[in-house]
C-alpha cells in the first residue's frame, strides 16, 4: 500500500497535473474533443489505480493502449492543439518585456474615417440583407488567410466595400480582409470552427469567423444574409450588434 505514503512534492504533483487538465479542459470545453479528451482522463485515472493496488495486468493493457493512442491523439486534437499553443504565443506576445525583446509590431488599428466609410457600409447591408463577413487585422499578418482570397489594396470606401459583397459580384463569397487602413483582399477562405456548442441559427458566416477569431487576434464583422443582424467575433466571443454606433465604438477602442 505504498500509495497511502504521501508527501508534500506528491500534493503539489497532483495540483500541478489537475491545473494542466483544467487549463486543458477549458481550451477545449464545446469542442467535438472533449468527449474523447474525457475517455483518455478516465483511462489514465483507471491505470494509476490498477499500479496503485498491483495489479500488473490491467496496468499493462492500459499502459499499452495510452501508448498506441498517443499518435491517434496528436491527429484528433490537432485543431486544439494548434488553438491551444496559439494563444499561449499569443497571452506571451502581449506581454511587454516578450515584446521588447522579439521587437514585435503594435496592433494595427483603423482611423476615423476607414472606420465611417466601413460602418456606413455594413448599416447599408444590415438594411439590405447583404450577406458580408469582414476581417480586421490586428498583429498577425494573416498571410495564410490573404493568401487564399484576391488582392485588392485599395482605400476603404462604402461603396466599394458594398460593391464587392453585392451578390452578383464575383468577390462577394468569402471575407474581405482590412489592414492599414486598406481593403488588401477580398474572397478570402477562412477556417470553419468545429464548436459544438454554437447556437444551431449560426450559417457558414459566424462559424467561419468563429474560426478563425479561435486562431488570431482578429475583429470580425458578420452581416447575416437571413436576418440583417450584425456580429462582432473575437476570440471565442460573438457579440450581436443592436446599433451601428455600438459597433464604432467598440472598433475605437482597439
Amino acid at each position: 500500500m505504498e500509495f497511502l505514503n504521501f508527501s508534500l512534492i506528491d500534493l503539489i504533483d497532483i495540483i500541478l497535473v489537475a491545473a494542466i487538465i483544467y487549463v486543458i479542459f477549458r481550451w477545449i470545453r464545446g469542442s467535438s474533443a472533449m468527449n474523447i479528451f474525457i475517455a483518455i482522463i478516465l483511462l489514465f485515472l483507471l491505470r494509476v489505480l490498477a499500479m496503485a493496488v498491483n495489479m500488473r495486468m490491467i496496468s499493462a493493457l492500459l499502459g499499452t493502449i495510452l501508448d498506441v493512442g498517443a499518435v491517434a491523439i496528436l491527429v484528433i486534437f490537432q485543431p486544439e492543439i494548434r488553438r491551444f499553443l496559439n494563444n499561449i504565443g499569443r497571452t506571451a506576445g502581449n506581454n511587454t518585456l516578450v515584446q521588447a525583446l522579439m521587437r514585435r509590431h503594435r496592433a494595427e488599428g483603423l482611423d476615423t474615417d476607414t472606420i465611417s466609410e466601413l460602418m456606413l457600409a455594413v448599416q447599408q447591408m444590415a438594411a439590405s440583407k447583404t450577406g458580408a463577413l469582414i476581417v480586421i487585422r490586428r498583429k498577425d499578418n494573416l498571410e495564410s488567410i490573404i493568401n487564399t482570397g484576391d488582392i485588392i489594396d485599395a482605400r476603404v470606401s462604402q461603396r466599394l466595400v458594398m460593391n464587392l459583397f453585392f451578390k452578383n459580384s464575383p468577390l462577394h463569397d468569402g471575407a474581405m480582409v482590412i489592414g492599414g487602413n486598406r481593403i488588401v483582399a477580398a474572397r478570402c477562405t477562412l477556417p470553419i470552427s468545429e464548436r459544438t456548442d454554437l447556437p444551431a441559427s449560426y450559417g457558414m458566416r459566424h462559424k467561419s469567423a468563429v474560426g478563425l477569431a479561435e486562431q488570431c487576434d482578429a475583429s470580425v464583422i458578420v452581416v447575416s444574409e437571413e436576418t440583417g443582424g450584425i456580429s462582432l467575433v473575437e476570440g471565442d466571443t460573438v457579440t450581436r450588434i443592436d446599433s451601428i454606433n455600438v459597433l464604432k465604438l467598440k472598433l475605437e477602442k482597439k
